[in-house]
């Protein structure tokens, strides 16, 4: 019981310490400081990891038995990590060089647990989009559009992105005319 005890006090203060350290990030992020900012959110990911009851752990295979959490430590844990990796994607937008693969992986984390996520949907949408992958992107930001209708950002990717499937497919068709002499 005490080990159990002693676990859950860890638990307790690690999922602290990384919503402390999230909440630094957020102060960073105000003030345009984005390394700083990444540098907090991956501290907050790093007291978070090994914590979900739902993740593999390689511990188990030394009999050690994970926290039993509560709903409400469950809901803490799985909204703290999201906001971490959804700020991730914000700042990583904001550098000079966007590492457009890493903020689609940080947004798929978070819809994997909060599909109806507009921020991470956007963000998904706009790193497809300058992946090149313009079908998913339109997928997301159409999503998104849904959830925030009025939101210029999305508006205007929807239209870039529409902009670029039609040409995509314009091409298309004049290489088949070619390839079939039509």
């Amino acid at each position: 019981m005490a080990t159990q005890n002693r676990r859950e006090d860890q638990f307790e203060t690690r999922i602290q310490q990384a919503i402390q350290y999230k909440v630094e990030g957020n102060q960073h992020f105000k003030q345009k400081k984005v390394r700083e900012a990444i540098s907090r959110y991956h501290w907050a990911l790093m007291h978070l990891r090994g914590l979900d009851p739902e993740e593999p752990t390689p511990l188990e295979a030394f009999g050690v038995e994970k926290v039993k959490l509560s709903t409400e430590q469950t809901e803490l844990l799985h909204t703290t990590t999201c906001d971490c990796y959804n700020n991730l994607a914000a700042c990583l937008l904001l550098s000079e060089k966007v590492n457009y693969e890493r903020v689609r992986d940080y947004c798929m984390k978070v819809l994997d647990r909060q599909a109806d996520n507009s921020k991470a949907l956007y963000r998904a949408g706009v790193a497809l989009y300058n992946i090149g992958d313009y079908d998913r992107a339109r997928h997301y930001l159409t999503a998104a559009a849904k959830i925030c209708p009025n939101d210029a950002n999305v508006k205007r990717y929807i239209q870039e992105t529409e902009l670029r499937l039609s040409r995509y497919y314009e091409k298309e068709k004049m290489m088949y005319r070619g390839m079939f002499g039509q």
